[in-house]
């Protein structure tokens, strides 16, 4: 930790992912959901024609929330020629988690060696923007210089619950495209401006609309329940994107200055309505959605780390994160991209 100094600012260094291996398409899910609830008709290719879905990443059994988080933490590491006692804070933000108590941040921590004071951040799809945003603030206080930020998404654990019936079927089908991913974002104290500011909106009253229970306090004792209103969900955000959008020209820029824009992906119908809502051109996005379904919180730094190897992300290039999470919140993430020029 270093001592008070006046403030600074901050960039991203390295982004990088952790992407399990084995791979898991839509028919495969389908014809999982239809095995173990026999009650229930699931029409073929469903997924691909709802959401857009081809497949996801799936983790082998036994894998936590925290292993993907820190084989992403310990790539980026690697590749930064960082030790461990190279970060300063350490902040798993996720929307899976190992426990309720501590916090998953200590695990990750730990499989990492990492001594550093740690927390988590957690808001639903939109918890690794929060996590930027509070990276960002700590580092321009001059309260830390390095401050590593991961992430790891369970999400296909969702699809094991049971689905008694067809309005049951109905509020999971959704889950059914999560998949999972493990990612880690380096941000640094910089003498250039590189995360250039965050404006939200929120719309709390629709927190209803996308819920997961908590194991430890559902009524009755009854198994962790997911429920996803669709419609319900997608009404919630109205308007939100285009007040995010709106704030671009507080930040002095419009959407045909952007390089690139990397936006919470939920579905194929929902990145289109986005983008066309917005105005964004399609071509200024990296679509993920279809090759790993829903990552949550991954979602973003997903799209970052295949611009890059895509070669459509260069030195000054300037990137848009716009972040879209149940709640409900979106936010807007505006960023000049210096990689490795802390």
């Amino acid at each position: 930790m270093t001592s008070m100094t006046k403030p600074r600012h901050s960039t991203i260094r390295r982004v990088a992912v952790h992407v399990p291996e084995h791979r898991q398409t839509g028919k495969e899910i389908e014809d999982d959901i239809r095995s173990r609830n026999p009650g229930v008709r699931l029409l073929p290719g469903l997924l691909r024609q709802m959401y857009g879905f081809q497949e996801r990443r799936v983790a082998t059994a036994g894998t936590w929330p925290s292993d993907l988080a820190a084989a992403a933490g310990r790539s980026l590491l690697d590749e930064c020629g960082l030790s461990s006692e190279a970060v300063d804070l350490l902040i798993f933000a996720s929307a899976s988690e190992d426990l309720e108590e501590p916090a998953t941040a200590h695990v990750v921590a730990d499989k990492l060696g990492i001594a550093a004071p740690v927390f988590d951040v957690q808001n639903a799809c939109n918890g690794f923007l929060n996590a930027l945003e509070i990276a960002d603030a700590l580092i321009g206080t001059g309260c830390y210089s390095r401050v590593l930020i991961v992430t790891g998404e369970r999400g296909s654990t969702l699809s094991r619950l049971p689905a008694r019936d067809r309005d049951e079927l109905a509020l999971l089908l959704p889950a059914l495209t999560l998949g999972d991913l493990g990612a880690a974002l380096l941000v640094e104290a910089s003498n250039r401006p590189g995360l250039l500011g965050v404006r939200w909106c929120t719309n709390s009253a629709g927190w209803r609309a996308a819920t997961v229970t908590n194991p430890y306090f559902s009524a009755d004792a009854q198994p962790p329940f997911v429920r996803f209103d669709s419609e319900a969900l997608a009404t919630s955000f109205t308007g939100m994107e285009k007040f995010c959008i709106a704030k671009l020209a507080e930040w002095g820029h419009k959407p045909d200055d952007l390089d690139l824009v990397c936006l919470h992906q939920a579905s194929v119908p929902f990145t289109h309505a986005v983008l066309e809502s917005t105005g964004l051109a399609q071509d200024k996005t990296i679509a993920t959605f279809p090759r790993y379904g829903n990552v949550a919180t991954a979602s973003l730094p997903l799209q970052l780390v295949e611009a890059s190897q895509e070669n459509r992300l260069q030195p000054g290039d300037l990137v848009a994160f716009l972040g879209l999470a149940s709640g409900a919140s979106a936010g807007m993430l505006l960023m000049e991209w210096h990689p490795d020029a802390a």
